[in-house]
């Protein structure tokens, strides 16, 4: 196109590896290149150049996203032993996602991408349910140790003069301990995401955690939700229409397949792990899913919900064909767009953002989708095609609307 989309601030691109790394460059050629004047700040993110830059490079990735705001990731591996080996790896680097959640102190929000044809497994479900994920602390953030026979482990907090020396448990035979730790002010933070989030969607907030069982670490959770509701957006709320809800986890799990859906629902780090998985596979499939990033102050981060796709990228280096679903890809990328275009006042640029998302969903739901789609949409005429045809059929649908 002669006539493309101009930026004036770049967006802060963080190339990831394997499956989503092939397709997020191809994603680019594709599907942005030729309608947009892309702008970017590179950092990649991949295994190896992590590896080599001694992972400085996720820290420089979450900085210059403070810096400008609008971040779109690529799927990164979190390396286990199998991986360093794989890698040559000096140590297991962390995961780039806990880094880069840390140093914006952030809370994922994460929702369905609905189309039709793609009915969730939950039937009473009308409405997408939309996950907000604490993203600091929890098992994430842990430490651990392994325990011998005769071994006592206590939590132990020193500092201003005072010890408080509390008994875990004494061992009799081997065992093991894991400490984990929060903060007020990243509690503090997560709610108020939360309530603004869910403000802004003018949707109910639902947050759950066990704070009958937990007495101190979860209950600060529920204690910290109430004082922001209570002091900064109860008459916001109720202006708005909408409502705050409080409830024990597991009593939420049960609301939750009863409900129709159509709710932010808060948790802690790990619950919203777990739960947001849950929440895309009753949605239809785990590789349409949206993630993004929000900083108290303002930085959007959008990536992808999934991981790498290991097996689909070997047999992709071996020749063989995929069945990689691009979607949540191109919505990280249409999302950043958007962002971007909303901060800088560019009408054009997030009206891409909106076009090339419709774009995704009208040509999965002629009937073209990747082959996992087909096997549970109810529409009575599909094709499977790989990531590439994919691609090109959203391609031609984009640019009759351009």
């Amino acid at each position: 196109m002669t006539n493309k989309i101009k930026m004036t601030t770049p967006i802060v691109e963080m190339d990831g590896d394997e499956m989503t790394r092939v397709i997020w460059q191809k994603v680019k050629d594709e599907l942005i290149c030729p309608f947009v004047e892309l702008k970017t700040l590179y950092f990649d993110l991949g295994l190896k150049n992590r590896e080599k830059t001694r992972d400085k490079v996720t820290f420089d990735a979450a900085e210059a996203a403070k810096k400008l705001g609008v971040a779109v990731k690529c799927a990164t591996i979190t390396p286990n032993e199998e991986r360093v080996t794989e890698y040559m790896l000096s140590e297991l680097w962390p995961s780039p996602n806990i880094t880069i959640r840390a140093c914006l102190d952030g809370t994922v929000f994460r929702a369905p991408i609905s189309i039709k044809g793609i009915d969730p497994y939950v039937k009473s479900w009308k409405s997408p349910i939309i996950i907000a994920r604490h993203a600091y602390g929890d098992i994430y953030k842990n430490v651990e140790a392994k325990a011998e026979p005769g071994d006592k482990a206590y939590l132990l907090i020193e500092g201003g003069g005072r010890e408080v020396k509390i008994p875990i448990h004494s061992f009799d035979g081997e065992g093991m301990v894991q400490g984990i730790h929060n903060t007020r002010s990243s509690i503090v933070s997560f709610a108020k995401s939360c309530f603004a989030y869910s403000l802004d969607l003018g949707k109910d907030l639902w947050f759950s955690a066990k704070d009958t069982i937990s007495r101190k670490y979860d209950r600060a959770f529920r204690d910290v939700f109430s004082e922001v509701y209570e002091s900064e957006y109860k008459e916001k709320f109720k202006e708005k229409g909408i409502n705050y809800f409080y409830t024990l986890i597991d009593d939420a799990v049960a609301r939750v397949v009863r409900s129709e859906g159509g709710f932010v629902w808060a948790l802690k780090n790990y619950d919203g792990d777990v739960m947001s998985d849950m929440i895309a596979a009753a949605s239809g499939d785990l590789a349409m899913m949206t993630s993004v990033l929000v900083s108290p102050d303002g930085v959007y981060e959008y990536e992808a919900a999934h991981g790498t796709v290991q097996r689909h990228y070997y047999n992709y280096l071996k020749g063989l064909p995929t069945t990689t679903n691009p979607a949540a890809t191109i919505y990280a990328w249409a999302g950043g767009l958007k962002k971007r275009g909303e901060l800088d006042g560019l009408t054009p640029l997030g009206d891409f953002g909106e076009k090339l998302e419709r774009a995704v969903a009208e040509t999965f739901e002629s009937g073209f989708m990747p082959k996992g789609l087909c096997l549970i949409s109810s529409l009575g005429e599909k094709t499977a095609l790989g990531p590439w045809e994919l691609i090109e059929k959203i391609k031609e649908r984009l640019v009759n609307t351009i």
